[in-house]
């Protein structure tokens, strides 16, 4: 049955979740997070006033009774927010409770909490994300929030052949002699393609957040990730529930890669299409990763899953698909060696095989203009190359891979260190995750080289500190202009903070990684939660084919837990951007509209670090000063 037709005969049953939503609260002035604040965390909010003189705020209790007064500390004008800002600081406050305000003359909080240790709350919803992102398989009722959200499966089986047709530029694609099953998997973002990019850098990151736990014996952190911890049909199977989610986009990445003996045309090295043309040169292709599956034109806003009646495609196999197949399946191999050894083994030889197909080919970029589908186009490959070598070199300790290791530029290089740093993390930059992996997990390299990642990881954090320290809003992140997907660029920072305070145990990295979670929870110009379901005002109305109320009341709106790509500044081409352009500051051009795509689209690499950094913020609840 279709999805369209199973809402017109549910529809009626679904009228009182559609008309009982609340209206949404109106701006404060006085910003913070919206979910609550840490009892014995740092504790801050932030102001905008034109007054030039530190003001005088009390800390009110439910009863209106004051439990703490200070001054604010004027920060001055941000360019970020484009307003005059005061910051107050209210660490010193420890006692637990519900309701208290803070009041700055007639400016009022809301009421909020001050907890005295994590729900988990946020970290669950974060990664019941993904379970609703599966593709090929029903999202079942009983392991959602809500009866809307549940839906039948879309492409099921997910099968296709090579595109073998014209592209947008007329360059005629010649196909392949072979179908792939490339069932499973997450669905990309508000689209319904997979991308072996963004789901290399998604899978490392939830199974980091794993290996980290593991490795650093957090009880705590295993027990919130742990069997039967999150709502998923593989619950009770003995193996971690995040791993059970990370291991169903592994499977579908397994399956992206060629088969032997296979030869394909595809355009090899940088080029510039002539009259709209490439020149496309066979090569072995065998162990190679196909960049994506993904509809031959996009479908409309809404559509869910098991209504998407699109031709499938396989996109040509690119070095970059195929290095990010080699990392992490190189990390699954070593992280399932004891919880399932053929599962690994599995792995390994996946690994090896793309590692050596992309050694191979190391100059096959993804420069095709197909209708349907994101390109992740990518002309740097060094970091990809860098850390697939340190994820082969830290599961097998072989010679090989550590003399790629050593001749890459970006040896133990971190974002902001070394003669070529990384950059920060993204999917198009994971030359970082080589060097926190070769941080984290046992290997082979001199103890002064690992104490050199850990201490590049611990300069970045400083880096990162000090830029925060410039922003009035307090994010550690300092730009001229907000890019798509802001907020996981803001979150990827704190994944490095939360790492060096691991390395370091200096809780001034736990606190510059609740800046960034309290800004993507509300504590930001626009009074507002980034993330559906948490605070008052909590994003409702994402960029999705499926969670998409706002652009047809039959369909749901989205879960909780699913985090907004945030405010952007500098790729503003959609309809709701566009006539933003040169009118907002930089974390103020967002809204909350469905249309918004490259404002308020989500995506699995959005949400990954958006998981690691709650986990990380509950699991070290217990242990810090506030500062």
């Amino acid at each position: 049955m279709s999805f369209s037709r199973l809402v017109a005969l549910s529809f009626a049953a679904l009228l009182p979740l559609a008309t009982t939503v609340r209206a949404e609260e109106a701006p404060r002035p006085i910003r913070l997070n919206q979910t609550g604040v840490e009892a014995r965390g740092p504790k801050r909010a932030m102001l905008a006033s034109p007054s030039l003189q530190p003001l005088g705020w009390a800390l009110l209790d439910a009863k209106g009774a004051v439990a703490l007064t200070g001054k604010t500390r004027v920060f001055g004008d941000d360019a970020a927010s484009g307003e005059h800002v005061h910051q107050i600081d209210f660490t010193a406050f420890a006692k637990p409770g519900n309701g208290y305000r803070l009041k700055v003359g007639d400016a009022e909080s809301r009421p909020f909490a001050v907890r005295a240790k994590p729900d988990g709350k946020l970290s669950r919803a974060a990664l019941s994300f993904f379970y609703q992102q599966r593709a090929s398989v029903p999202i079942e009722a009983r392991f959602v929030e809500r009866p809307d959200l549940a839906r039948p499966a879309g492409h099921a089986p997910d099968k296709a052949t090579c595109f073998d047709k014209a592209d947008e530029r007329g360059q005629v694609w010649p196909g392949c002699a072979y179908t792939l099953d490339a069932s499973g998997g997450w669905y990309d973002a508000g689209d319904q393609g997979k991308y072996a990019v963004n789901g290399g850098v998604s899978v490392w990151t939830l199974v980091n957040a794993y290996e980290r736990a593991a490795l650093r014996k957090r009880s705590a952190a295993l027990k919130a990730i742990g069997d039967g911890a999150l709502a998923l049909p593989e619950r009770n199977n003995r193996v971690p529930d995040i791993l059970d989610e990370a291991r169903y986009e592994l499977a579908f990445l397994l399956a992206m890669q060629v088969p032997e003996g296979q030869t394909l045309p595809v355009p090899v090295g940088h080029q510039q299409p002539v009259d709209g043309k490439l020149v496309l040169t066979p090569i072995n292709a065998s162990g190679m990763a196909h960049q994506k599956i993904a509809d031959d034109q996009w479908t409309p806003v809404p559509t869910a899953p098991a209504d998407d009646h699109q031709t499938r495609y396989l996109y040509y196999p690119t070095t970059a698909a195929t290095l990010n197949l080699a990392a992490v399946a190189a990390q699954a191999a070593r992280v399932w060696k004891t919880l399932d050894p053929t599962f690994s083994a599995r792995c390994l030889s996946a690994a090896r095989r793309a590692y050596a197909a992309a050694a191979r080919n190391p100059d096959i970029y993804a420069i095709g203009a197909f209708a349907g589908s994101g390109g992740y186009g990518d002309p740097n490959l060094t970091d990809e190359f860098y850390w697939a070598a340190a994820e082969l070199y830290a599961t097998t300790g072989e010679a090989s891979y550590e003399t790629a290791l050593r001749a890459s530029p970006l040896f133990l290089a971190s974002p902001v260190t070394g003669p070529r740093p990384t950059g920060d993390i993204s999917w198009g930059s994971v030359g970082a995750l080589g060097t926190a992996t070769l941080a984290l997990a046992p290997n082979g390299l001199k103890t002064a080289e690992i104490a050199q990642a850990r201490n590049g990881l611990i300069a970045s954090a400083d880096r990162y500190l000090a830029e925060g320290a410039s922003q009035g809003y307090a994010p550690p992140y300092a730009a001229n202009g907000y890019p798509w997907g802001s907020n996981a660029a803001i979150l990827n920072r704190a994944v490095i903070l939360g790492l060096a305070y691991d390395f370091s145990v200096k809780p001034r990295y736990r606190a510059g990684a609740v800046d960034a979670l309290d800004y993507v929870l509300g504590r930001n110009p626009l009074d507002q939660s980034f993330v559906s379901g948490f605070g008052a005002r909590a994003m409702r109305n994402p960029h999705h084919r499926f969670w998409a109320h706002q652009a047809n009341p039959a369909y749901p709106a989205p879960p909780s837990g699913v985090l907004s790509g945030g405010p952007n500044s500098t790729s503003m081409d959609d309809p709701v951007a566009s006539p933003m352009r040169g009118r907002c500051r930089p974390q103020t051009c967002w809204t909350d509209d469905y249309r918004a795509f490259t404002q308020n689209e989500v995506a699995i690499n959005w949400n990954a670090p958006l998981a690691w950094v709650s986990l990380f913020i509950d699991d070290t609840a217990r242990q810090v000063s506030p500062r």
